[in-house]
């Protein structure tokens, strides 16, 4: 069943296209991955299919039983408002049909002219508050809060300060109490550490609705997705497969197109040649061939159809100006706190020439605090920290707060470079994407990815041998990261890398240091050879968790089997007891004169007594049995 369907959108923004006869079905339970280079159109889609946009042409369609959740790139807009208050927003029509339940009420009290007939109005608004949930949706949404993580005290705290973590989870649980059955997810993993994108992960891939999302995180991609639409060049393209899986299709698509391209232009060459050589010939007959040929010739170049150039992306590499020791770091028990609240103690580091080491950690563990001691900037009071000798240190700060604002782009690079000249300044930036009057764009008003290609431009020319790197991959479109991993690999310095992005991680890593408040914890490869290991860990840390809850389980059950075979022990003592004294009533029945002169009462009694035999006889195997089996199993246990 089709969720969604939208045909032939366009949207302009002026004169400026940026969707074009985009068509594709959304069917229940798809989960799809939106990906194209920044300022592609993935965000103003969305914004059409939820109805903030209007299309200029084409029409969006959604299912009867459809309902759109739309989870934002920003989200929260009113920072001063609780995440209890925030989640209750989605609740709005309930808040407003309680409102005026309660105005009607109070409107009743004064015995109005009209009173029966808002009598029929309360009526039916409670009817409907009720049918809607509205009795309940206090309760619901709290318990959702307390489902994703929150404590009681994070549920009553403004918006403006809780974790980008916490605010994507608030956002979520709006999506949920929604009862949405279509998510769009806009960017959804942006300020999540790797524990949040994993739970992330772990709810979509067991989501039984549909949900298109939006992410440059391509780890995450492949996780949650097994279709992906592309956006290039303002038309949209649908592929089977997850992130990895569209990369090889298209590129498949990309030759196949080429090649087809490239044979149709060799024939056209091979039918002009022979029309060349039939006019000089110049005879009636060669004049015929020639038409003929021109007629397949044009019919070749209207079904020409020249393959589309790839975005612009950038495409650098970074190098190093001299070798630098082979012992570039040695850093040992080092240890930060702030306000007397511990961020780490016992953190070390070991790097040698040309390795790319990551570290990790949830966030707010310490780790750009951590790169700060190395710089200098924070001073640890514990341990050591040694650089290696001929070590030229380059460091990208995922804040970009070394970036000057009142400066232009082609300003921010020459001031830094002074001896290069305006045409290798200009060179240099245009490589990063920076062309034309761009290079005389403010500082100030650039995108997070134009300052973050400022930044990576800077480190290039730097040619330092050892680069610290904090979150290199924020705020780049996924071309970008792959064309800044791509000159990572190639890099004949040494990394040290702070990152969440587990590709660049898997792509990278020679090792990667897990840091938490003990320390830091080392792990030899890259992500999924971490993983591994944390899993392995984990199950050997379970099964002592499993024999103490089996111990304590069995122990539990001894103790209640115990507990039942002295009760039915009691039970059969006392049915012994009373089987006895009904054996001595009967034998004296029998012999009074009364009952041994009736033959009939006679036969009765003999046929108790006998009956009453056989019990007592089975009673006193039974107790036998229950007083061996407590001997056992209560010895020693006084």
């Amino acid at each position: 069943m089709a969720r969604l369907t939208a045909q032939n959108i366009t949207k302009m923004f002026g004169t400026d296209v940026v969707l074009a006869d985009v068509s594709f079905e959304i069917q229940d339970g798809e989960h799809i991955g939106l990906v194209g280079i920044n300022g592609s159109g993935k965000t103003t889609l969305f914004k059409i299919l939820t109805g903030e946009y209007d299309c200029d042409n084409g029409l969006v369609v959604t299912g009867r039983d459809t309902r759109v959740g739309y989870m934002e790139q920003h989200v929260c807009r009113d920072l001063d408002k609780s995440a209890y208050n925030e989640v209750m927003t989605v609740f709005s029509d309930l808040l407003d049909m309680e409102k005026e339940i309660e105005e009607i009420s109070a409107a009743l009290q004064t015995h109005p002219q009209n009173m029966d007939e808002l009598i029929l109005k309360q009526s039916e608004l409670n009817d409907r508050f009720n049918a809607q949930g509205g009795l309940t949706c206090r309760s619901r949404a709290r318990s959702t809060l307390m489902g994703l993580g929150f404590t009681e005290e994070q549920i009553g705290m403004p918006v403006g300060v809780l974790s980008g973590g916490q605010k994507a989870k608030l956002q979520l649980a709006k999506m949920l109490l929604c009862g949405a059955n279509l998510l769009l997810l806009d960017e959804p993993t942006n300020h999540l550490d790797i524990p949040s994108v994993e739970w992330l992960e772990d709810f979509l891939r067991t989501y039984n609705g549909a949900y298109v999302v939006i992410s440059h995180d391509r780890y995450f991609l492949d996780r949650v997705t097994g279709k992906t639409f592309e956006i290039e060049h303002n038309h949209l393209t649908v592929y089977k497969g997850n992130y990895s899986t569209y990369l090889q299709l298209k590129e498949e698509q990309r030759i196949a197109r080429q090649r087809v391209y490239d044979n149709t232009q060799k024939e056209i060459e091979r039918l002009e040649g022979i029309i060349e050589q039939q006019k000089r010939w110049n005879q009636e007959r060669n004049y015929v061939t020639i038409a003929s040929k021109q007629k397949a010739i044009d019919r070749l170049k209207a079904t020409l159809d020249k393959p589309e150039s790839a975005p612009d992306s950038i495409h650098f590499n970074f190098h190093a100006s001299q070798r630098g020791g082979n012992d570039v770091l040695d850093a040992e028990g080092l240890s930060l706190s702030f306000d007397g609240r511990k961020l780490f103690e016992n953190a070390g580091l070991r790097v040698r020439r040309q390795e790319k080491i990551f570290l990790i950690g949830p966030n707010g563990c310490g780790k750009t605090s951590l790169f700060k001691v190395l710089l200098g900037q924070y001073a640890s009071p514990t341990g050591f920290c040694r650089f290696g000798t001929g070590i030229d240190i380059g460091y990208y700060d995922q804040l970009q707060t070394s970036l000057d604002e009142s400066k232009t782009v082609i300003d921010e690079i020459w001031d830094s470079y002074p001896r290069m000249t305006e045409t290798e300044v200009r060179s240099a930036l245009a490589v990063f994407l920076f062309k034309g009057e761009d290079v005389f764009k403010p500082v100030s008003g650039l995108s997070g990815g134009e300052r973050a290609r400022i930044l990576l431009l800077r480190l290039m020319l730097s040619k330092c041998n050892f680069l610290l790197l904090d979150e290199p991959t924020n705020h780049l479109d996924i071309d970008s990261c792959e064309a800044l991993e791509n000159a990572l690999a190639g890099y004949d310095g040494t990394l040290l890398v702070v990152s969440h992005d587990r590709y660049l991680i898997n792509k990278l890593a020679d090792r990667i240091y897990y840091l938490d408040q003990n320390g830091t914890t080392e792990y030899i490869g890259n992500y999924d050879a971490y993983l591994e290991k944390r899993i392995q860990q984990e199950e050997k840390e379970q099964p002592k968790a499993a024999v103490k809850v089996n111990d304590y389980k069995l122990r539990k059950e001894r103790e209640s089997e115990i507990r039942k075979k002295k009760s039915a022990l009691a039970r059969c003592e006392k049915q012994i007891d009373e089987t006895d004294a009904r054996i001595e009533e009967v034998n004296a029945s029998l012999q009074t004169p009364e009952i041994s002169s009736d033959y009939v009462k006679t036969l009765e009694l003999t046929e108790e007594l006998s009956r009453l035999k056989e019990e007592a006889d089975n009673l006193l195997t039974q107790w036998s049995d229950l007083t061996t089996w407590l001997e056992e199993n209560t010895s020693g246990n006084g």
